[in-house]
């Protein structure tokens, strides 16, 4: 107990001396250049010492649980047992390594779905849109293509593909679809990208990648683990044009058989 008592403390004042800058230039322009005292000291001050004792808790939580249960999942995906050929023999072939892909995409679209950050998002945006944005109907759209892009990723770091391939394609299909999809959902569409890669999904995807990358004959854990987060801020643009383009036709379609 005492020992990780220490351990936390140390964290603590970490996680003090990454916050402080943000908590620096805050007050600083409230107090110089806004020139107005903070409206509640007290409750601002409650809630940063709640942020940095939340702060640290999660990031012991990423060391402790999360970083090795991806790493220990890619591990038990890929052993010789599992993968059902002759012990000490080494596979490449993508084929074998199928249950790879359904857990990369399960556990791409299981986290993204409880992401807090996409959630406050979706939210937002079917509150502006007065409805016509469905808060789950982005959700889902949104954990669909982070599902695909994982388990494509996955399906990279097995075969040693180069990534910018996947990268060049998938934004020139983004651009395609940019052209045609409806104004109101583009600028949307976009940000999901970057609020799937948060605090839920990036410690496991990136475990993940990285326990793949160790356990696969031939790859190297620095050039090929990384990269799945660009998948995962990537296919959440395709799949989000994706849904509104399907609204938009699906909508003309009913009009016009009425």
């Amino acid at each position: 107990m005492i020992e990780w008592l220490i351990h936390f403390a140390k964290d603590l004042l970490q996680t003090c001396q990454d916050v402080f800058p943000i908590a620096a230039i805050i007050i600083g322009f409230q107090l110089l250049v806004i020139r107005k005292p903070l409206p509640h000291p007290l409750k601002t001050l409650i809630g940063f010492l709640n942020v940095l004792i939340g702060i640290t808790f999660f990031l012991d939580g990423l060391k402790m649980a999360l970083f090795p249960l991806g790493e220990l999942m890619a591990t038990q995906l890929t052993t010789p047992d599992f993968l059902g050929i002759a012990p000490g023999t080494e596979s490449t072939f993508w084929m074998d390594y199928i249950w790879v892909y359904v857990f990369a995409a399960s556990i791409g679209f299981a986290t993204t779905l409880a992401e807090p950050s996409l959630l406050a998002v979706a939210v937002k945006a079917e509150e502006i849109s007065g409805g016509a944005i469905r808060a789950w109907g982005l959700r889902i759209s949104v954990s669909v293509g982070v599902a695909f892009g994982i388990a494509l990723g996955a399906f990279r770091i097995v075969t040693g593909t180069e990534l910018y391939y996947y990268i060049v394609a998938g934004y020139v299909v983004v651009i395609i679809q940019t052209a045609f999809a409806p104004k109101l959902i583009i600028g949307l569409a976009y940000d999901s990208g970057g609020v799937t890669t948060s605090t839920v999904t990036v410690p496991l995807v990136t475990a993940l990648g990285i326990g793949l990358a160790s356990t696969v004959p031939g790859r190297n854990p620095l050039l090929d683990g990384f990269g799945l987060i660009a998948f995962a801020s990537l296919f959440p643009i395709i799949s989000v044009l994706a849904y509104a383009q399907s609204a938009k036709l699906l909508k003309k379609y009913r009009n016009s058989s009425k």
